[in-house]
């Protein structure tokens, strides 16, 4: 969300950054909207003004005038009467556009449509060469033995899948491995609610907008989050921080819920793209500074690929152009590990830098060094996400005899399990 003294003031701005990100937006009918309104509470005021002036009035009045006098007032209380819903109307209108109104992408941000138009910013390990054919995950993790792919189908549908054995025991083990970093790191570990109400999705910029991918308990009003970011932002809903207080530092471990109603037959095969998943999310308070945000963002950037160190995982880091970055976004990279099986790189991370946006929608105030009042700049990082991981994981580790040998700082995590061996 964007103040509308600046959407104002820079209505060629916003109209180029909502094109740019291949949104739909009408800045003119929101400026018009915005006229209204305006025009509609200044004339509401003087409505009012005039009310309270008669109410002094009338009593004091000659017998002569008095009659006028109430007439009038009679008269002005009606105008009010029909003002008071056209203004609640004409808020409710404006306030609709303006939680779809897009951030401004940072300069560096480049000009596309889609990932093919990312920058690559670098590549981090080399894919390996196999002297075999080798498996990918599907095929690895069913001769493993870590996943039941048809019970969870026919109970829970597509997309569902259960991780068994030393499978559960390897997404323990991944989570922990990054909850550890990330604590080492400064983070504060949370593990947060993931049932929430419509005003923390809403707040984080996930709704409107991406509305049909939560899932909602209707009875309760309640929505399942995709992201712990929904809840750790909405920790301080209504706050106002304390400047000493910064940064706020939080990493967020929760299961995650996405309808992906968007990717209907896409990446249908495998755990790539599911409907529940496991995540330790990344979100940090800072001060609104672009200098101070971006030393944040590219620690944020630094801790995900610590995490992919330690697994052994071949990546590379691409800047995301204008149609990849979401609403709230002004900054973004994406961390894509090589995936044999995929014969690509592919998202397993993203790291974002929203600006003001999510503090001003869940309005989290920040009392300045002078008393006065400002609003913090949120940011996020994925850590970990599983089963994603799971595929780079077992596919650039995996041997000629269908096992697969862990990486050395997993194996503590997996109580001393280094290889994975084929079951019968």
């Amino acid at each position: 969300m964007l103040d509308i003294a600046f959407i104002r003031q820079n209505a060629e701005t916003v109209k180029t950054a909502a094109l740019n990100k291949r949104l739909d937006l009408d800045v003119d009918a929101l400026l018009a909207a915005d006229k209204v309104r305006r025009e509609t509470v200044g004339l509401l005021d003087t409505k009012r003004a005039r009310k309270n002036a008669l109410s002094a009035l009338i009593p004091k009045a000659k017998p002569e005038e008095r009659a006028a006098l109430v007439a009038e007032a009679k008269e002005i209380r009606a105008e009010i009467e029909r003002l008071e819903p056209a203004l609640a109307e004409a808020t409710r209108s404006l306030d609709a556009m303006l939680l779809r109104v897009p951030s401004i992408p940072r300069p560096e941000v480049p000009v596309g449509r889609g990932e093919e138009d990312n920058v690559e910013v670098r590549k981090v390990g080399t894919p390996r060469a196999f002297d075999f054919e080798p498996k990918d995950h599907v095929e690895l993790m069913t001769s493993l033995g870590l996943v039941d792919w048809d019970g969870p189908r026919r109970f829970a549908g597509g997309r569902s899948y259960a991780l068994i054995r030393e499978g559960a025991l390897l997404e323990l083990a991944v989570t922990r491995l990054a909850v550890d970093v990330l604590a080492s790191r400064g983070m504060s570990i949370v593990i947060p609610p993931v049932m929430v109400k419509e005003r923390a999705m809403i707040g984080t910029g996930f709704f409107p907008l991406g509305r049909e991918e939560a899932y909602a308990i209707t009875a309760d009003e309640l929505f399942l989050v995709g992201t712990s970011e929904v809840a750790l932002v909405s920790l301080h809903a209504d706050d106002t921080l304390d400047l000493a207080r910064l940064p706020i530092k939080y990493a967020g471990i929760s299961p995650c819920f996405r309808r992906e109603a968007g990717a209907h037959g896409k990446d249908t095969k495998g755990l790539y793209r599911v409907h529940q998943f496991t995540k330790v999310e990344q979100v940090v308070f800072c001060v609104p500074d672009e200098a101070v945000a971006e030393k944040e963002h590219y620690q944020l950037l630094a801790n995900a690929e610590a995490v992919l160190a330690k697994l052994e995982i071949p990546y590379r880091v691409a800047l995301a152009c204008t149609g990849e970055i979401g609403l709230g976004q002004t900054r973004k990279h994406e961390v894509e590990s090589w995936m044999p099986g995929r014969k690509a790189y592919s998202e397993t991370h993203s790291c974002s830098t929203m600006g003001d946006f999510q503090a001003r929608r869940s309005n989290i105030r920040l009392r300045m060094a002078d008393g006065s009042l400002s609003y913090p700049y949120t940011l996020n990082n994925t850590a970990i996400a599983s089963p994603r991981i799971l595929i780079p994981l077992l596919e650039n580790h995996q041997n000629a005899d269908g096992s697969v040998t862990l990486p050395k700082e997993l194996v503590k995590y997996m109580n001393g399990i280094d290889v994975l061996r084929p079951r019968a």
